[in-house]
């Protein structure tokens, strides 16, 4: 697997590494269904070469730190953590902005216990900036800052931003520095292209969240239960199994390599329950995409 480095203190991974919303149970919420299932898939993601791992107590809450505790540590050397925080659940099982200063200071002590580290390597923001989250009413100033603070106390080393538009990015930057955006992008999704941009032109990692569009790519799925707009039409179904069937590759990992393609800013994160999915996933950093494919792809939206 290729390699980037973030503008950070000791950050320097694998472009593919793992996301680990998919770890705890339904609705990411409680333990898995198959423990041995969820623990085998970290420390498989770790044997192929995975050293950034992405989480947040939120998933779960708890479930996803604890299992990476339980599955990886003692931690290898070189294997960056990436948390959020910024955001709680409550009995609905929603996600619900929680970034006041006091807040923030508990998530991130709650992620030194769970994950069993005395520092955390790089800790997201998630802010409300792209539309997935209603922003907290403390000012986004105020909840960077209280970050920052943390960083300088040494219980942070790097700080990113998660949801945000290049103006948020900018005023953060005023503050501290960035070492990573991750924002909602995929094959169907480019709102965030702006943002991907600055991010490319500033020396920022950009890590889309959703990167295989939630599902959406899925062959078989039923597109009359998605709201109006998403999914693939069928015309780019077609154009996408053509690009599949000329490499002998899977949707989802033509997606990926899209997204490896575009820029050399972006880390990708995919997530996964099994084995077999994230051997899968991994597999989209051998799938090299052409000019001619990228266009074709680039009218897929």
């Amino acid at each position: 697997m290729s390699h980037s480095n973030m503008p950070a203190e000791g950050l320097s991974v694998n472009r593919l590494g793992y996301g680990a919303m998919q770890l705890p149970g339904p609705m990411i919420w409680g333990p898995p269904t198959d423990k041995n299932a969820a623990l085998a898939v970290l420390r498989r993601a770790v044997d192929l070469g995975v050293d950034h791992i992405d989480t947040s107590v939120a998933y779960g809450p708890d479930i996803a730190n604890e299992l990476i505790r339980e599955a990886l540590h003692p931690y290898p050397d070189g294997l960056v953590i990436a948390t959020k925080v910024g955001v709680a659940r409550d009995e609905y099982k929603s996600f619900n902005a929680e970034a006041g200063p006091e807040q923030l200071r508990d998530q991130v002590e709650r992620n030194l216990v769970t994950l069993g580290r005395p520092w955390l390597d790089l800790v997201y923001l998630r802010v409300g900036g792209d539309g997935m989250l209603f922003p907290d009413e403390t000012p986004f100033e105020e909840s960077f800052g209280a970050l920052a603070q943390l960083r300088e106390r040494g219980l942070i080393r790097n700080l990113g931003l998660s949801g945000v538009t290049v103006e948020q990015l900018e005023a953060a930057r005023a503050i501290a520095p960035v070492a990573a955006v991750q924002n909602r992008f995929h094959l169907l999704d480019r709102s965030a292209l702006d943002v991907l941009r600055h991010c490319e032109n500033e020396g920022i990692a950009f890590v889309p969240y959703f990167p295989l569009a939630a599902g959406m790519l899925n062959p078989g799925i039923d597109k009359s239960q998605l709201p109006p707009g998403m999914g693939l039409s069928d015309d780019a179904e077609v154009a996408l199994d053509k690009l599949t069937a000329r490499y002998g590759a899977t949707r989802s990992q033509v997606a990926l390599a899209w997204l490896l393609a575009i820029s050399p800013a972006i880390l990708l994160i995919p997530g996964s329950k099994s084995v077999a999915h994230l051997e899968e996933n991994l597999r989209a950093g051998s799938v090299q995409l052409t000019d001619t494919d990228l266009e074709e792809l680039d009218k897929i939206a």
